[in-house]
């Protein structure tokens, strides 16, 4: 009996050492989804086009508005970190939940809990203020935890390049292939410059907040631990071909 009560004790013990701002933060953005108008399971928006009126005013409430969050305003200084929890589609919020789930988990155990949540928020917010001042004329909205993600994918590749990471690309039929993480964070982050140099402007991806956003997150834990003995154990994850 006693030796039962020992086991659960260590299980509940190590449950309680997860990744739980990983975990929160996936919860969170979930959450904020479903009760938002893109999901279109909130009856309170209305449907058609009451519902696009709905969507479009509340992606301006607490999304990033270029040309309205250098205006001085205090509440439209705090967007970035509100359009870290709004997803402007089921594919949008996956994709950067997939990402999250697949490297935020190792990244949190390695920088702990509250570290990486400040350095989640504060690399989101810069990389959207950034996208925002590059393009301060626009009134498109920006919203999205792309940036943020980016980030933990930068910080990724510094503490753990030799990761083994489980991808699945389309042109190869979406077979399972094992590669160092080196590999498949540097092949996406050329995706992205690739992108952002093509991008037209006008509604899509903000591929300029990933490269800042995967920048900074890079050059942050190359500073913070650089002296720190890298973590070299190999880690089994799951990568879908949606972008951050």
């Amino acid at each position: 009996m006693l030796g039962r009560m020992i086991v659960r004790w260590r299980a509940v013990r190590e449950a309680a050492r997860g990744p739980v701002v990983t975990h929160a933060l996936i919860a969170g953005c979930c959450v904020v989804f479903l009760l938002g108008p893109a999901s279109g399971m909130n009856p309170s928006y209305g449907t058609g086009e009451q519902l696009l009126t709905s969507g479009t005013a509340y992606f301006r409430r607490w999304g990033v508005v270029p040309d309205v969050l250098f205006s001085g305003s205090a509440r439209a200084l705090l967007t970035p970190l509100t359009a870290l929890f709004v997803h402007g589609s089921w594919l949008h919020l996956l994709g950067n939940m997939l990402f999250l789930y697949v490297f935020g988990a190792m990244a949190e155990e390695r920088m702990g809990r509250l570290e990486f949540l400040c350095f989640y928020v504060c690399t989101g917010y810069l990389a959207l203020a950034a996208y925002a001042s590059a393009h301060a004329t626009s009134a498109q909205t920006l919203v999205g935890a792309s940036g943020a993600i980016s980030a933990v994918l930068g910080a990724f590749l510094c503490l753990f390049p030799r990761a083994r990471v489980t991808s699945l690309f389309p042109f190869l039929f979406f077979l399972p292939l094992r590669f160092p993480a080196w590999i498949v964070l540097l092949f996406w982050f050329a995706l992205q410059w690739l992108a952002a140099h093509r991008a037209e402007s006008g509604p899509g991806v903000a591929y300029l907040a990933h490269l800042v956003g995967f920048s900074l997150g890079f050059l942050y834990a190359w500073v913070r631990y650089r002296r720190a003995t890298r973590v070299r154990r190999p880690a089994t994850a799951s990568e879908g071909d949606s972008q951050p």
